[in-house]
């Protein structure tokens, strides 16, 4: 059976809207209704396959109009990097509308703090590579030549307020961690002056540092 053939057994076009289709079945059935004068078995058994045909191929109506999905809430966060939040300075922030608007941001900013820009709300995200922020302290990496994890000694270190020299004591070597008090995230409402800890990674004296490079990258596009 093709739509074609069973729009010609019905006897209807294939614009038939459902009260046609219906009403051109029920009268081709009862002229040719076995049980009545005239009757063929044939043909009625073609008109009802053709009206099963045609009734399987057009779409059940809708009560209804579908309902759109709902559109994901807007996730609005300001990603800074751990210089930034130490520091402050200028960040871009995009808005809903498209536009990208500049910001300045206080020193002390914390995850999960509150800005506003163009009428929205944003949460602050700090995030560096190999430099994070944990409350109020910041962690950042430094590779040092392995023989410091050992016998301790002095390292520069580059931190988001410029390169320190920081002696490491064996203890501390061995720990492979050195802590520098105050020289995390600055106080800034009910947080108090946060510490820098440092990671000592044992490798080559003249690898650039992650804290290095975000320092680096962060004095380009403060120039810029």
């Amino acid at each position: 059976m093709t739509a074609r053939l069973a729009h010609a057994r019905l006897g209807v076009g294939p614009g038939a809207d459902e009260h046609a289709l219906r009403a051109a079945f029920r009268e081709a059935a009862k002229r040719n209704h076995p049980d009545r004068p005239g009757g063929d078995p044939a043909a009625f058994r073609e008109i009802m396959d053709a009206y099963r045909f045609l009734k399987a191929a057009r779409p059940e109506p809708l009560d209804h109009a579908p309902v759109p999905a709902a559109p994901l809430p807007r996730k609005a966060e300001l990603e800074i990097p751990p210089e930034v939040a130490v520091l402050g300075g200028l960040a871009l922030v995009e808005v809903a509308d498209g536009r990208r608007l500049r910001v300045a941001l206080p020193p002390g900013m914390r995850p999960g703090d509150q800005v506003r820009a163009g009428g929205e709300s944003f949460a602050v995200v700090v995030r560096g590579d190999g430099a994070i922020v944990r409350g109020d302290d910041l962690w950042i990496t430094a590779r040092v030549d392995p023989a410091i994890l050992t016998d301790g000694g002095r390292v520069a270190v580059a931190t988001p307020r410029g390169e320190r020299t920081v002696w490491v004591s064996r203890k501390a070597g061995a720990r492979a961690l050195v802590r520098l008090p105050g020289e995390g995230l600055p106080p800034r409402e009910d947080h108090r002056q946060g510490d820098l800890f440092v990671r000592l990674a044992a490798g080559s004296a003249r690898a650039e540092s992650p804290a290095r490079t975000l320092l680096r990258q962060f004095a380009a596009a403060w120039a810029a």
